[in-house]
């Protein structure tokens, strides 16, 4: 196991998923994103199931390394798991049985697809239509990592939001490569579905954390777990008034890898944590009881590297998810905050 995950999560993970997984005994799946924060969980977590199935799962894993940073380039011997170094703009040829394929690649932190929203559109769109195509070709299970980003700014009576919600999404801003290419990539997703009958399923993750997260991620909890480690305040931007909830990585590997799965054929899923749905003046609350010493902040303005437009509310509906794939979240956000923060306190350095 490699220090950058914890093996008691990956564990964790496997024994949650022990009835459900049997499906992949025997079968190939292909990854792709598989050096990034999800794609490192899928690799170990498809090498920790193989132990107790009766035939072992066949994982290959894409990826161009591009944005894996130094953990994601480390790329262990796992069982029965082939790693290609290949950038999905690009087709992918395969040769032999493909029963399932994971497009999990994207650049998803807000400083990087705003440095490169070119790439950002490139990977959504072409990468997901090459992996549609290749799909289709081996008549495969297709799951596409949307975003929960697709629902924009909702409006106050469609929170907690539900899949239905058509979103309210700017297309020109500095989120817009973003949130659009993954709005683009589920019309990809509907198009093959409807017109060729490929299986296709469309996750929409609400905010995950946990370890494994890159220091400079730049998103909210490395940012503070980076300040904290370094005994600097942490910055809130805007007023601290905006919501947000936060599911814990074992909770949303389990959702994921229930949707490959079990998903219904043409559906999306909000995978994610509805309780509680707390601000950001909150949760440095939160992370004080945990460590159980005060936190430093500071409320600031929104810098000029940060996208403008952020939603005031993000919290997901996800009673599809329950009755249609049985999926409920277990860890509750202090039980995941002391893990990332044990975590980060030994994995980050601390440095700005």
């Amino acid at each position: 196991m490699q220090e950058f995950l914890l093996k008691s999560d990956i564990l964790e993970i496997a024994e949650r998923l022990r009835g459900p997984a049997q499906d992949f005994a025997g079968k190939t799946v292909l990854l792709t994103g598989g050096r990034g924060f999800l794609g490192r969980y899928f690799m170990e977590v498809f090498a920790e199931i193989n132990k107790y199935l009766p035939k072992p799962v066949t994982l290959v894993a894409l990826d161009n390394l591009i944005t894996a940073g130094k953990e994601g380039a480390k790329v262990a011997d796992y069982p029965h798991t082939t790693f290609v170094q290949h950038d999905v703009i690009k087709p992918y040829k395969w040769k032999g049985p493909l029963h399932y394929v994971i497009q999990a690649a994207g650049i998803a932190s807000p400083f990087y697809y705003r440095a490169y929203p070119l790439e950002t559109l490139d990977v959504a769109i072409n990468g997901t239509r090459n992996m549609l195509e290749l799909a289709e070709k081996h008549n495969a299970r297709f799951t596409f990592f949307s975003s929960s980003e697709i629902y924009g700014d909702p409006d106050a009576k469609s929170v907690p939001t539900q899949e239905s919600y058509r979103g309210y999404v700017s297309c020109q801003g500095p989120r817009s490569c973003y949130d659009e290419s993954k709005r683009v990539g589920e019309t990809l997703c509907y198009i093959f579905h409807e017109k060729h009958g490929t299986h296709t399923n469309c996750i929409r993750p609400f905010n995950v954390f946990g370890p494994g997260m890159q220091e400079t991620d730049y998103r909210v909890l490395p940012n503070f777990a980076n300040h904290i480690k370094g005994e600097r305040p942490v910055s809130v931007y805007g007023t601290g008034n905006q919501t947000r909830t936060f599911c814990y990585i074992t909770d949303a590997m389990v959702g994921f890898l229930l949707t490959i799965l079990k998903g219904v054929p043409g559906e999306s899923y909000n995978i994610g944590n509805p309780k509680p749905e707390i601000s950001m003046l909150e949760l440095v609350k939160h992370i004080e009881t945990v460590l159980d010493k005060p936190v430093a902040c500071n409320v600031i303005e929104y810098p000029d590297s940060y996208p403008a437009d952020e939603p005031n509310r993000r919290c997901p509906d996800i009673r599809k998810a329950r009755l249609q794939l049985g999926y409920e979240p277990a860890v509750d956000l202090n039980e995941g905050l002391r893990r990332f923060f044990t975590w980060s306190n030994r994995a980050y350095t601390g440095e700005p």
